[in-house]
């Protein structure tokens, strides 16, 4: 401990000007060398931050995006998916009133554990538990949204060098957070005219044994795929003959439409170790409040103790969620009504057919139809449009005539497609699709050979 030395007079008293000497490791200031010290400034960003690179925004920042003056622009493009951008799929009443009376209680101000309150943990294991996936609080970790339960699972399962297995068109996040830990990311296909399904062989053929992880999205964010049971269990039958992981990024876990059905991927197996990850922001429509979780699904003890411990550990970096949603989760998780997720089912499959009907009329695109989540993805036949470079050029192209803005299919790493978002209103989403086909009407032009398709 520094020793701070005050020198008094002879006889004890304080004199009038305080000689104060302050020792740092035995010797006064003023003695000696003074600690050595860089002789400029030099200050440069880590090697994560330059590592971290989000290809959405690096696209979507760099394109040429000047909306037409002469009409209003019509965004299908939201990042994230944000269903609250347009007012018109607010959350259920029963929700905001949970976090009204949870922030009245005055019982929530404090800090909580960094896996969350082990109230709400209870609440979510007994809200997932089945019987082919049980559930214990201690299965469960909450996180700050669900793209921290990504990170997490990433940090906990690969180290720097190793690979995992990411598909291909995906959620961005996926790379920006992998590469910014030093894992390499390797592209397994997913087949547009399979409706997305994964290309399995392809799959079996990246893995090594640096492989630490596989990456399942389902349903799909860009695609809006739900994989049937059938080959869910093909998936895991690939991991388990592997020996590799699953993340399973559920976050638009019942979000499949009415008509087809949606299967948790740990209900299927229990040979595969599985971390799910999930939250309230899409079911829910509240992507601001920044719930996630983690479901650990661990039934033969692969896991151990040691990738749970390494969760914890990994979760007490930001001290958990905001402790007011965690305690409202209790009464939204109970007391929200089922018609609210219906209503919520209703419009996306409402708009994904009558988006899908409109631009698949459209000569030149290839949409293919979503069967859940808050999206589609629509294939560009670049031959019929000589006057675009890429994907990237047509979707510029379009919010400069047209200001309907989507993302190129280049943000989730597959060209010559674009994403639509399926949350805007119903009159919105009419318009753009009539702007998309007066676009596609003035820019197509027959491939030799062809003229057969262009008399359809």
């Amino acid at each position: 401990i520094d020793s701070y030395v005050i020198q008094m007079n002879g006889n004890g008293t304080l004199p009038s000007v305080l000689d104060v000497r302050v020792n740092f490791g035995g010797r006064s200031s003023g003695q000696g060398k003074t600690k050595d010290r860089k002789a400029r400034w030099s200050v440069r960003p880590s090697e994560m931050s330059n590592k971290t690179f989000n290809p959405i925004r690096a696209i979507v920042d760099s394109m040429k995006v000047k909306p037409n003056p002469n009409k209003a622009m019509i965004s299908l493009s939201i990042g994230k998916g944000d269903p609250t951008v347009f007012g018109n799929l607010p959350t259920d009443p029963e929700v905001t009133q949970a976090m009204k009376d949870a922030l009245d209680s005055g019982k929530h101000n404090g800090y909580a554990p960094s896996t969350g309150y082990l109230s709400s943990r209870e609440e979510i294991a007994s809200y997932y538990h089945c019987l082919e996936a049980p559930l214990d609080a201690k299965d469960v970790i909450l996180t700050s949204g669900c793209s921290q339960a990504i990170e997490l699972c990433l940090a906990v399962l690969a180290n720097v060098g190793q690979n995992i297995l990411v598909p291909r068109p995906g959620f961005c996040l996926y790379k920006t957070l992998a590469e910014s830990m030093g894992i390499e990311v390797r592209f397994y296909n997913l087949l547009p005219e399979k409706s997305w399904e994964i290309d399995l062989k392809h799959l079996e053929s990246l893995i090594d044994e640096k492989t630490a992880c596989l990456i399942v999205n389902n349903p799909s964010n860009p695609c809006g795929s739900v994989f049937s049971k059938r080959h869910l269990q093909k998936i895991l039958a690939v991991a388990a003959r592997q020996c590799v992981p699953i993340l399973a990024d559920e976050i638009y876990g019942d979000m499949a439409f009415p008509d087809c059905k949606y299967e948790p991927l740990a209900t299927l197996s229990t040979d595969v170790p599985i971390l799910s990850c999930g939250g309230l922001a899409k079911r829910w429509l509240v992507p601001g409040w920044r719930l996630g979780w983690i479901l650990i699904h661990d039934r033969r003890d692969i896991f151990g103790n040691e990738i749970r411990d390494g969760l914890v550990k990994l979760s007490q970096r930001i001290l958990g969620p905001c402790t007011i949603v965690q305690g409202a989760l209790k009464s939204i998780l109970r007391r929200t009504p089922q018609e609210f997720y219906h209503n919520t089912l209703r419009f996306l499959k409402s708009n994904a057919d009558l988006c899908y009907g409109a631009l698949a009329a459209i000569p030149g695109l290839r949409p293919v139809r979503p069967s859940g989540s808050m999206y589609l993805m629509v294939g560009i036949e670049m031959e019929h449009f000589p006057g675009f470079e890429n994907d990237v050029e047509f979707t510029e192209r379009l919010v400069a005539e047209q200001s309907v803005h989507c993302l190129p299919g280049m943000c989730f790493e597959y060209p010559n497609f674009f994403r639509v978002v399926i949350t805007v209103p119903e009159v919105m989403m009419v318009e753009a699709c009539s702007r998309i086909q007066e676009f596609c009407e003035r820019h197509y032009h027959c491939a030799e050979g062809s003229q057969e398709e262009c008399d359809k």
